[in-house]
């Protein structure tokens, strides 16, 4: 039978205890009480659902963050294979640039998509020169994908080049003296070797996409992504109730993602933003 000693455990814990309520509970509770505070009462957090502009706020930011999840988990894994099982020169650097956007903040991100696609980018010169229009996209949905890509690849490409480090290689080359296509391998032994690895980067991916700001300020003039409808209600509508729920509701979205991608990995999931 174990002996715990209980009140160096309860000393021990005490900081974590108040540092976790008093950062993480208290303000979710008050901003739960605030969500419901209007004359709408509780129903305030349907109007994610009732309202026609809350609703497809919420559709394009699933479908924006779901879109990034995938072409990242398909950038970074191709990419982190490749880095992982090949030494050459200049490997480093591509590395480094690979996992440089880990260094800017969203709205330095949006600038560059802007730089790159926008009304004087670089896009836009080249194509006028080519075809006479320019084609602009940074302040689309495009746009504002790319940019969520830029950031969530590094966030990515770590994580699978940790896994990929550890794939046995002796499975690959028993598969392939018995026979197995490059493809059957891939299918039947990296991918579910890597599903961890794959599981946890992609809901940081997700989660992450799902409340980015910054870039979505700096870009999305033409379009609502939950994070600039929350902006909107408290900044410009005044309807600080309206912007509580809505931000609750983003939350459970995005902590039900950790969460199932959680029980699938069996790991622990921690986002970075």
């Amino acid at each position: 039978m174990k002996y715990y000693d209980y009140p160096k455990l309860f000393v021990l814990a005490l900081p974590v205890t108040i540092f976790f309520a008093t950062f993480f509970i208290v303000p979710m509770v008050q901003l739960a009480i605030i969500g419901g505070s209007s004359d709408a009462g509780l129903s305030a957090y349907f109007s994610i659902v009732s309202k026609p502009r809350h609703f497809e706020s919420l559709f394009a930011t699933l479908l924006l963050s779901i879109t990034v999840t995938f072409s990242a988990l398909i950038v970074s894994t191709t990419a982190g294979l490749f880095l992982v099982r090949n030494i050459f020169p200049g490997r480093e650097i591509i590395l480094s640039i690979l996992t440089f956007p880990l260094a800017f903040p969203g709205v330095v991100i949006g600038f560059l998509i802007i730089m790159l696609a926008g009304r004087q980018g670089l896009i836009g010169i080249v194509t006028k020169g080519l075809f006479g229009e320019k084609t602009v996209f940074a302040y689309s949905i495009l746009g504002l994908f790319f940019g969520y890509l830029y950031f969530s690849i590094p966030r990515v490409i770590l994580t699978i080049m940790a896994s990929a480090e550890k794939l046995d290689k002796s499975l690959e080359e028993a598969a392939k003296s018995l026979g197995a296509s490059p493809y059957r391998i891939v299918v039947d032994i990296i991918i579910p070797a890597l599903k961890p690895g794959l599981i946890a980067s992609g809901a940081i991916c997700f989660a992450t996409s799902m409340g980015a700001f910054g870039t979505a300020f700096t870009l999305a003039t033409n379009i609502d992504v939950l994070p600039m409808t929350i902006y909107t209600e408290f900044t410009l509508n005044g309807n600080i109730a309206g912007a509580a729920s809505l931000s609750i509701v983003l939350g459970l979205v995005t902590w039900v993602a950790l969460f199932i991608s959680r029980s699938l990995s069996g790991q622990t999931i921690a986002v970075s933003g």
